[in-house]
């Protein structure tokens, strides 16, 4: 078997076939950690943010900013934590800018682990007038690592008449009213990404894209489309023609409630809005309309800060309040207890939470409508049962009523440090709403390789009437998405398998070759999904076979619709076929596979 510096030598940073598949290219170009992480001089912290008189003290790493100041110091702010930022791919800096209702004339680029968003209640009612841009200016304009970002809550005018938004994985663009047109590439290649509940009035062009989501949004129009392009209960969205060109379009969501936001209303009072949930729902949750749901005073949540313990959340859990999780680092002795129902832990500027002890990071009850939201869970050093666990084994409760809900919530084993977990996501409650999860298991940075950053499954899925939008799993060791829940839905799939099987017989599912990415129990009798796509590329050992890239039953009530396979960097591995034995395969003679409908 490879050492793990023989891993890293093959380049397993970051795919970089993008450039082959779409501009006809002879070979795979993978990133080296060199070019992944650029180098940059060490970069001065921006100023720590101070709290002003009546606001809520978020600590060192949270901007607000209103009309009272100066346009050049937000501007000097945006630029400082940005440039701070701009490489810090797996650095410790974690930043939120917010922006109370008002309007703002700068431009804002945006880097690793920076969030922005607006405090209004409509996103009407904080605007910046300039841009709000994601870049391929760290890594040459490739934006296959563009991770770990997101805007929301904003209305926001490009003077140029267009923003960028080149990303990848682990992003999102929320309740966001552009009135312009937007760019999802930035003239290299790009491989995300997410946007849901926004109003985009010009010409959204996917460009070099692989893949996209796109949910209960308007649009202006739609240009572009590459391997597997998704939209669900999006207005003026293309329609269906999977797969020349292969885009999938779901006119209504089945049940969705929108993320939990911060805002200030018109008194001044800091508040968390809780959205309701809707069934049947195309366009967003706002326009020309009050958003429907709760809000929820400051007062009831704990802000977590540097300093605050575990002991301290978990003895507010118990007492029924919530959880603001400031951006930040916090390393955890025990799992975070959510035992009440319609408990919120939300995240700003993607804080992050790494179980120590082989915990896990938080573990939630069999209860009604919690909402966990923007986290970044990393796995410790010592193996976890799993990262995140909704609901004991053996839930049976109906939530249909008021179900629990996940947003923005990402997974990393590796990348900083070689940890480890058995799962990262398991759902054992019945009708929780996965919206937009990246669980990966890392393919580059420090504490990568074959038995160092060691996970078994990405998302288990035991409860019934669970469905996800956006669901982003790659690299784990087994089964990326094992599901035994009956009435399971999925509205867009993205993966890869492992980079870095060390050979054939090293990764067997029992008597077949490799492992599935997406697994539905043998026992599942109604489980369906839309626009799957998954890929391989075995560096180590180019002779690997996956058998089939989705395992399920053969029955009329699991069916799959718009699903892709790509044997990568020119056919440096195989997956001999899409669904158990039909479709394929994808290999050095053929790359791609596309199939249409299944069974």
């Amino acid at each position: 078997m490879p050492e793990d510096k023989d891993v890293k030598a093959r380049g397993l940073a970051r795919r970089g076939f993008l450039g082959a598949a779409l501009a006809a290219a002879p070979a795979v170009a993978l990133a080296s950690n060199a070019t992944a992480q650029a180098a940059a001089d060490p970069v001065a912290p921006p100023p720590p943010a101070q709290a002003k008189p009546g606001d809520p003290d978020f600590g060192p790493n949270v901007y607000v900013f209103d009309g009272s100041i100066p346009t050049a110091q937000i501007q000097a702010t945006v630029d400082a934590v940005y440039a701070q930022q701009q490489h810090a791919e797996f650095g410790d800096g974690r930043y939120a800018l917010l922006f109370k209702p008002g309007g703002y004339g700068i431009d804002v680029k945006l880097g690793y682990y920076t969030h922005i968003a607006g405090l209004g209640l409509q996103p009407a009612a904080s605007g910046i007038t300039g841009s709000c841009q994601v870049l391929g200016e760290a890594h040459g304009n490739n934006t296959l690592i563009n991770f770990w970002r997101g805007a929301e809550n904003l209305n926001i005018v490009p003077r140029s008449g267009q923003d960028t938004w080149a990303v990848s994985q682990a992003t999102f663009y929320r309740r966001i009213y552009l009135l312009g047109d937007l760019k999802l590439s930035d003239g290299s290649w790009s491989s995300g990404g997410y946007i849901a509940d926004c109003q985009l009035t010009g010409q959204i062009n996917s460009g070099t894209q692989q893949q996209w989501v796109t949910r209960n949004s308007v649009l202006g129009s739609w240009v572009g489309s590459n391997w597997n392009i998704v939209f669900v209960g999006t207005a003026n969205a293309p329609a269906t023609t999977f797969p020349t060109p292969p885009v999938t379009s779901v006119p209504k969501s089945p049940v969705i409630r929108e993320k939990p936001f911060l805002y200030v209303d018109s008194t001044g009072a800091w508040q968390v809005f809780v959205p309701a949930v809707r069934h049947d729902a195309q366009a967003t949750s706002w326009e020309a309309q009050k958003p429907a749901g709760a809000s929820i005073p400051i007062a009831n949540f704990l802000i977590v800060k540097a300093g605050t313990t575990v002991a301290d959340m978990n003895a507010a859990l118990a007492q029924g309040r919530h959880l603001l999780i400031t951006p930040g680092i916090y390393h955890l002795s025990e799992s975070l207890k959510v035992t009440k129902p319609d408990t919120v832990i939300l995240g700003l500027g993607y804080a992050t939470l790494i179980p120590d002890n082989g915990a896990i990071a938080i573990d939630v009850a069999d209860v009604d409508g919690v909402h966990l939201a923007g986290l970044l869970i990393e796995a410790g050093a010592v193996q976890s049962e799993a990262l995140i666990r909704v609901g004991p084994a053996g839930s049976r409760r109906d939530h249909s009523a008021n179900p629990s809900s996940l947003h923005d919530v990402f997974a990393r084993i590796g990348g900083t440090l070689a940890g480890k977990t058995k799962q990262s996501l398991v759902v054992n409650s019945n009708n929780v709403i996965i919206d937009n999860t990246w669980l990966w298991r890392a393919d580059h940075g420090s504490g990568v390789g074959w038995t160092s950053n060691t996970v078994d499954q990405g998302l288990v899925v035991n409860g019934d009437d669970v469905v996800a939008y956006g669901l982003f799993v790659e690299h784990h060791q087994k089964t990326q998405v094992q599901w035994n829940g009956e009435n399971g839905r999925t509205y867009f799939f993205q993966n890869e398998m492992p980079y870095d099987p060390p050979n054939q017989a090293g990764w067997m599912d029992g008597t077949h070759r490799g492992f599935p990415a997406y697994a539905v129990g043998d026992h599942v009798r109604r489980h369906e999904a839309w626009g799957l796509g998954s890929y391989c590329i075995f560096a180590i050992d180019r002779t690997i076979v996956a058998d089939r890239a989705i395992a399920a039953p053969r029955t009329p009530g699991v069916k799959f619709h718009s699903m892709i396979t790509f044997s990568l960097g020119g056919g440096q591995g195989t997956i001999a076929h899409i669904v158990n034995t039909t479709g394929g395969p994808s290999d050095s003679t053929t790359n791609l596979g596309m199939l249409a409908q299944y069974p």
